[in-house]
């Protein structure tokens, strides 16, 4: 199988960081926020069924607007200063998986091309600790018009990079949105996930690949 493959791309969120790690630090700002979040909730699961849209974002603040009474505009500002801007500082602190920075590093020097495809947008990580420089393409599915799983990104993603789907590897940490996401867009799959989930769960089965660690991940491509 990873004879065919020439790219390899990543979700970011629990992904290349334990998403635990963001959900302490976040807990006040939740508390603080949580009347905005019950209803953000809400918008991004109709968001994640939706069909690719020609402007996410509008759509998004129409919802939003539709549930708490305000208008349009104020929930399309709501929504930025709250879910997007408001996390920024955040990811300052978080750090990722051991191994990360290393397997980005010696996946490109191997000839792979790299991609990152998130639901969020990628420059509320900041810097992604150092692996931008590694990348042949950064994509937020918010930017295209549809969430995982649909698989509208995964295929933009795929005619960015020039290969066809099957050409690409899609690592995640969901199986819902990133394995099946890829799959039903005909790329191969991998999901990083607990040795505890790897050994009781069927559903990691689901992806081509499955492992605990950057370091097992690194031996099984290299």
């Amino acid at each position: 199988m990873l004879d065919e493959i020439k790219a390899v791309a990543f979700d970011i969120d629990g992904t290349l960081y334990p998403q635990w790690s963001l959900y302490v630090r976040l807990l006040p700002y939740i508390i603080k926020n949580l009347k905005f979040y019950r209803h953000y909730s809400k918008v991004r699961k109709i968001m994640h069924r939706t069909a690719p849209l020609p402007d996410f974002y509008e759509y998004q603040a129409r919802l939003y607007a539709g549930m708490t009474g305000l208008s349009v505009e104020e929930s399309k500002s709501l929504i930025k200063k709250t879910a997007y801007d408001g996390l920024k500082p955040y990811f300052k602190k978080i750090r990722p998986f051991k191994d990360v920075p290393e397997t980005f590093q010696k996946l490109h020097e191997k000839g792979y091309k790299i991609a990152l495809l998130s639901d969020f947008p990628p420059d509320q990580k900041g810097d992604i600790w150092g692996i931008i420089p590694y990348c042949d393409l950064i994509l937020g599915s918010e930017e295209v018009g549809a969430l995982k799983p649909s698989k509208y990104p995964f295929g933009i993603m795929a005619t960015a990079l020039n290969l066809e789907p099957s050409q690409i590897l899609y690592v995640g940490n969901s199986i819902h949105f990133d394995v099946r996401g890829a799959n039903n867009a005909g790329m191969k799959s991998a999901v990083i996930a607990s040795k505890f989930k790897r050994f009781f769960s069927k559903k990691v089965k689901e992806a081509d690949i499955s492992f605990s660690t950057y370091r097992q991940f690194l031996n099984i491509m290299l």
